[in-house]
């Protein structure tokens, strides 16, 4: 029985206690099923088509909860938004009196299967061509040892670095903050992310959520051989919408001081992670602070070509910004050596120049990205806004074609074999 007609319906819904707010399932569901407010995502039953693009994304599981009910009862939307923890299975008394037990859909939630990569018959949908596995040659990821539900539910780390690495005024400042573990275990590789709990409540009284950042480091810690990590922050002033509105968790941690003590869960993610092997290519394009795993990555790369560990390949980077001035670490990024890294700056409101965006320097640079497409060596990483994403992945198509390739094949290839990742928000 189709689940629309069923009297029973195995509802999907998403783990408020685990969920870290990344925003990456609300991005992927091909259906707009998911949707969030200022604290919770929730998904709607009416429009879930239970086709599980949004499972495998997912950094933390929270995605991953069903619960067997009336369809007459289905929670709501709203009814979601104001849950901190999920409801209780209900009983079989329940599902009776719901008149769920006469027949209806299977209690087993749907068997997880990969999405495949949309064509332009279906609809062109670039978050859906993200990949959800790992490059072959990662390194193997720690994920989720610290958080609501894990043994150890935080641990504490101390601010021992807080510098401001943009040229602007205090309200647009991004900052450059080390964290230092101790002797607590916090492995973490190049794309992965942690989850900051700010202290206080919310406007309703609750305790806040945790907020997620991309590490801006190495596996080795901002400082080689020491169990620290760093993050960028830019204080938040306005949502995506753009209303005004002060993050709670940016503003907090660009105003935290040297010795102040910071709450962290995770790490996350399992994919997002760079290359190992010899000969292997990076495509590093991002905006903002979506520079952080880039300048990870990039870090990692620079200290093993220092110690003559790593035969390389190719350091490709388009970052995009609106003026000079909000680049995060433009300076020290201009002394890198350009045999390393191959830098391409996109900025969209400097005086006295057009618009240029990521998209428009990829384009100028077809020829060369056209033989990283086609080379399985070379891995593509995407990280920033989300209003970036569709603009990237259309460059990347025009590029492929235009070399006489096919999109479809070049897309499919990419997603399977873990070669073009994007994290946007």
């Amino acid at each position: 029985m189709d689940q629309a007609e069923a009297v029973t319906i195995r509802q999907h819904l998403i783990d408020p206690e685990i969920c870290i707010r990344c925003n990456t399932c609300e991005a992927t569901c091909p259906v707009g099923a998911i949707t969030h407010d200022a604290r919770n995502y929730v998904v709607d039953s009416a429009k879930c088509k239970q086709c599980l693009a949004c499972i495998p994304p997912c950094p933390t599981g929270s995605i991953d909860n069903w619960r067997t009910m009336p369809r007459a009862r289905a929670y709501g939307l709203e009814e979601q938004l104001g849950w901190d923890s999920l409801p209780a299975e209900l009983n079989v008394e329940e599902l009776a009196d719901g008149g769920a037990l006469d027949g209806g859909a299977s209690l087993a939630p749907p068997s997880p299967a990969l999405a495949s990569a949309p064509t332009e018959a279906t609809g062109f949908d670039s978050a859906g061509l993200s990949a959800t596995v790992p490059p072959w040659s990662a390194a193997h990821p720690y994920a989720n040892l610290y958080g609501p539900k894990a043994a150890s539910r935080s641990v504490t780390a101390t601010v021992v670095g807080n510098v401001r690495v943009t040229e602007v005024g205090k309200d647009y400042d991004t900052h450059h903050i080390v964290l230092d573990f101790g002797p607590m275990p916090f492995p973490v590789l190049e794309g992965q992310s942690i989850g900051v709990v700010p202290p206080g409540v919310d406007a309703h009284g609750r305790a806040h959520y945790a907020r997620q950042y991309s590490v801006a480091s190495p596996r080795n810690g901002e400082r080689p051989g020491y169990n620290n990590l760093s993050l960028t922050v830019k204080r938040v002033l306005e949502d995506h919408q753009g209303n005004p509105v002060r993050g709670v968790a940016s503003n907090y941690l660009c105003d935290r001081q040297i010795g102040d003590r910071v709450e962290v869960i995770g790490p996350f993610g399992t994919s997002f992670l760079m290359p190992n092997h010899p000969k292997s290519h990076i495509v590093m394009i991002c905006t903002g602070t979506g520079s952080a795993p880039m300048r990870a990555m990039t870090e990692w790369r620079r200290r093993l070509r220092r110690s003559g560990k790593f035969e390389g390949g190719k350091l490709m980077l388009f970052f995009g910004a609106r003026s000079r001035e909000e680049l995060p670490y433009f300076g020290p990024l201009q002394s890198l050596p350009k045999d390393f890294i191959d830098i391409n700056f996109a900025l969209s409101r400097a005086p006295g120049t057009p618009k240029r965006y990521v998209q428009d320097l990829m384009r100028e640079r077809a020829a060369d990205l056209a033989a990283l497409l086609a080379d399985p060596n070379a891995y593509f990483y995407v990280c920033g806004l989300k209003a970036m994403e569709e603009g990237v992945v259309l460059a990347l198509r025009d590029v492929a074609r235009q070399s006489g390739m096919n999109w479809d094949e070049v897309a499919a290839a990419l997603r399977r074999e873990g070669r073009l990742h994007m994290e946007t928000y």
